[in-house]
């Protein structure tokens, strides 16, 4: 009897889930994941549980995975200098061959893995399966701090989407299995780019025209001047929020991606901190959120 108070919570938990599960019931949700939180066993754990409960409760959940610390571990461990460029780092072909075999090969099927043993039924792909997505070279600038003018940056095999083919995302969800993409694609020119996933999953969302974009990130979302949780924003309000420097940093391109893909379509996107437990089930199925929620108006 000792655990009954506990049983009648959890029964309350799932009553109050349900309105969101109804909200999102056969909706496409993609979640960018990313930052720390892959790197600890047991938050990776928690995810693929989470990814697992969203597909059983009628979302349809995509999955799109970066992988920078990985990345620069296995570079050192062969031998190969990184450079960077406006603090970014210049991507040539031996790079952009280590970013793939790290990106679409050992932490996707890693990914794949985790939410295998949670009951899920994941595939791994990238931009390069069936055409999915196309690139184009990412061009970047920046300011020299002497004469004030904006000077282009040469990365290398950086690249940005041009264009994303659904089809292929169609097929894998019509068999209800979840994908799990990394972010590397062709060009045109049969070049492999290596992509920001944070863009990446931007395009593939506004591609489908998803319900939510969840950017899970090492922060608890954006944050105003004193450093506190702004908790809910439109798009005029993070342009404002650029333009005097409140967003700054490397919160900028993820706020940009927020207002593209809310711009192709997506009703409204999440930055969140992937370092909470279940933070993926508490912004979608309770009436907290874990974040900052970015809508058009």
């Amino acid at each position: 009897m000792t655990d009954l108070p506990n049983v009648h919570v959890r029964a309350e938990v799932l009553a109050q889930a349900l309105p969101h599960m109804q909200r999102y019931d056969q909706e496409i949700v993609v979640i960018k994941y990313g930052g720390h939180a892959m790197g600890d066993r047991a938050a990776a754990e928690d995810f693929a549980e989470d990814v697992v409960l969203l597909e059983q409760s009628g979302l349809k959940p995509i999955v799109v995975h970066g992988g920078g610390p990985q990345i620069g571990r296995m570079l050192e461990r062969l031998g190969i200098q990184s450079e960077f460029r406006g603090g970014l780092r210049v991507t040539d072909e031996p790079t952009v061959e280590v970013v793939e075999m790290v990106l679409a090969g050992s932490i996707n099927k890693q990914i794949v893995g985790w939410i295998s043993a949670e009951g899920g039924r994941a595939i791994g792909l990238c931009g390069k399966d069936g055409n999915m997505v196309r690139a184009k070279r990412a061009m970047r600038t920046v300011k020299d701090p002497e004469s004030q003018v904006e000077k282009a940056l040469d990365l290398g095999l950086v690249g940005e989407p041009d264009h994303v083919e659904r089809g292929v995302l169609d097929a894998v969800l019509k068999a209800e299995l979840i994908p799990v993409l990394a972010p590397v694609a062709y060009g045109a020119d049969g070049q492999t780019y290596n992509v920001n996933a944070d863009t990446f999953a931007g395009a593939i969302a506004g591609a489908l025209r998803a319900k939510r974009l969840l950017l899970l990130t090492d922060v608890p979302g954006v944050l105003d001047k004193d450093k506190n949780l702004i908790p809910e924003l439109t798009v005029e309000d993070c342009r404002r929020l650029i333009a005097d420097g409140t967003i700054t940093g490397g919160m900028i391109p993820k706020v940009e991606t927020c207002i593209y893909a809310i711009d192709q379509g997506v009703e409204a996107v999440v930055i969140l901190d992937g370092k909470v437990n279940h933070a993926v089930l508490l912004e979608l199925f309770t009436d907290y959120g874990a974040g900052t929620l970015i809508r058009r108006r």
